[in-house]
């Protein structure tokens, strides 16, 4: 009978402990609570330490009263001149409303799914509105400003405080990207073989001036190079002939002696001429002054 006795204590016990286990839970310094009753929430415990609730009627969600991160995959934005853009952002944010979060979302993982719906949204609709040159000029920060603005009101109604919204990265898509480098490159061909006509035909219009001004150059120069001849030729003959008048029988002399010079100067020549003939008078006269 004592067997029995302490068998119904221990279960007794058990029970107890059991049902006390169900009747306690903690919040943590960094936690809220929600304490529902059948589903419907009946308690907002913000306060940290341990509390009680009414076992097996009573349940309790908790939610992290940090500043949390969404990090969602980039997106595809189009631009207001159409130029198309691959968003990279970043959300900072909390729960203040857990009642509202319950009613709304209930878990942290659905809210991190409508919280990326409501920034890309917001993304899409402001950047939509203006240009790249906008985006990449001094407006940005009031760009930014305005989406953070938008996602705090959409944010607002499911319990979150956005606290920032940021894009980390805005980047052309990878095809269009491939694109402009292949119109840049080819761009760049262009001016390069514009520029290789241009060499070549500045080129040859340096040579052609050049081969102008040598020309004109050789030409002066073979110019005064006959006047200077002519002028040489000029005064050799004024000499010759003042030579000549002052003593006329040594220039005939001196001319006979050139004369029989180039005559005789090619072994292979020959001449026929008389014995009286003028060309021989020199010779006479030599033969004559000899004997």
């Amino acid at each position: 009978m004592s067997d029995k006795i302490k068998y119904y204590a221990l279960a007794v016990l058990v029970a107890v402990l059991f049902v006390a286990a169900n009747s306690v839970y903690v919040v943590n310094q960094a936690e809220q609570a929600i304490v529902l009753q059948f589903g419907e929430p009946v308690r907002l415990v913000k306060e940290p330490g341990l509390k009680f609730k009414i076992p097996f009627i009573q349940n309790v969600t908790l939610y992290d009263t940090r500043l949390l991160n969404l990090d969602p995959p980039a997106q595809e934005v189009v631009l207001n001149d159409k130029k198309r853009l691959d968003v990279d952002s970043f959300t900072r944010y909390r729960i203040v409303d857990p009642l509202k979060f319950y009613k709304t979302v209930r878990t942290e993982a659905q809210a991190r799914s409508k919280l990326e719906e409501i920034v890309n949204s917001s993304v899409r609709k402001i950047l939509g509105r203006i240009t790249l040159q906008e985006l990449l000029s001094q407006k940005r920060t009031q760009i930014m400003a305005d989406i953070s603005s938008a996602v705090k009101v959409d944010a607002a109604q499911i319990g979150v405080s956005v606290a920032d919204v940021r894009i980390r990265r805005a980047d052309l898509p990878l095809e269009v990207l491939q694109a402009i480098n292949a119109r840049m490159k080819t761009e760049r061909e262009r001016d390069a073989k514009e520029f290789r006509a241009q060499g070549q035909q500045q080129a040859q219009q340096i040579r052609a001036q050049a081969d102008k001004e040598r020309t004109i150059i050789i030409a002066e120069a073979e110019k005064q190079a006959q006047i200077t001849r002519g002028e040489g030729d000029r005064e050799a003959i004024m000499i010759w002939n003042n030579a000549a008048n002052t003593d006329p029988r040594f220039y005939a002399f001196y001319r006979s002696l050139e004369a029989y010079r180039k005559a005789m100067s090619d072994g292979e020549a020959s001449l026929v001429l008389s014995p009286d003939s003028e060309f021989f008078e020199f010779f006479k006269s030599s033969l004559k002054s000899g004997r």
